[in-house]
């Protein structure tokens, strides 16, 4: 082979191998059950509200005697253990003897919702031995609103084995995702005062500018429509004083200091006699 033939196919082996380990480094997401086709817009649409808890895991311990003893590892729509690719979103360890027990697939995903909560079920897990005829495992994990809270309060509620068949284990959690957006609607009153409050800002910052750039004023004519504005004052002054006063308006004034009425005439009589000589 020659040289430039054998670079061209190491290139080629190599590429290879990056794509490969790129497929095998990228994490796989939930796959909803059935076709592509057959998915709804409204799953399609939880499994991306749901996205902001793929990064997180969860671990419950359970202990039962001395008999039960589980740790459940939890991931949203992710792999517990992408080494393995196994599918595993919710998987059991013995911590007795180290085994492990897949509950539940995320290639096998159902998602639906309610106003305040969003139930998502991991079926396909490892089959059951003397328990629901065998079939296989199931997780239902019930995510409830708590609004300020990404997540938190991962436990599991029951593990309902006693049936003959559609046996599942049943978790909860408490997240902010499954709460429903809120509303910031304005009332009529607030639009309204809104409304009003940017008009005389407008009115005021543009009279302002009219009368300083284009007409030239100074001082307090720069405000616009000034004279209205004082005569307007004047008239609410004048206003108030006549409603305001419970006193009548011709009534003397308050002044108790000595009147004109109470001063007489200038005595002719002189004290000129008290004057020395």
């Amino acid at each position: 082979m020659s040289p430039p033939c054998h670079t061209s196919a190491l290139l080629l082996v190599f590429m290879a191998l990056a794509v490969l380990g790129a497929e095998q480094s990228e994490e796989r997401s939930c796959d909803v059950i059935g076709d592509e086709s057959s998915e709804s817009q409204m799953e399609r649409a939880l499994l991306k509200k749901l996205e902001p808890l793929s990064h997180m895991r969860f671990n419950v311990t359970v202990e039962k005697g001395k008999t039960e003893n589980y740790i459940y590892h939890f991931r949203v729509c992710r792999e517990v253990s992408s080494t393995s690719h196994d599918f595993g979103g919710l998987v059991q360890t013995d911590r007795q003897t180290g085994k492990t027990t897949v509950i539940g697939r995320i290639n096998e995903t159902q998602v639906f919702n309610g106003s305040d909560w969003i139930m998502l079920i991991y079926k396909g897990g490892d089959s059951y031995g003397r328990h629901c005829s065998g079939e296989k495992r199931r997780a239902v994990i019930m995510i409830s609103c708590k609004r300020g809270v990404t997540a938190s309060s991962f436990s599991i509620i029951s593990e309902e084995r006693e049936k003959e068949q559609e046996c599942f284990y049943l978790f909860e959690m408490d997240s902010s995702v499954a709460c429903p957006a809120e509303n910031s609607h304005l009332s009529v009153g607030s639009i309204l005062l809104i409304t009003f409050v940017s008009l005389i800002a407008v009115y005021i910052i543009g009279g302002f500018l009219y009368q300083r750039l284009v007409v030239g004023a100074k001082g307090m004519e720069q405000i616009p429509h000034f004279a209205f504005w004082q005569d307007l004052g004047n008239l609410v002054a004048d206003g108030c004083d006549f409603v305001c006063r419970s006193k009548p308006r011709n009534a003397p004034a308050a002044y108790r200091g000595v009147g004109d009425d109470q001063l007489g005439e200038e005595s002719e009589e002189r004290d000129d006699h008290l004057l020395p000589m």
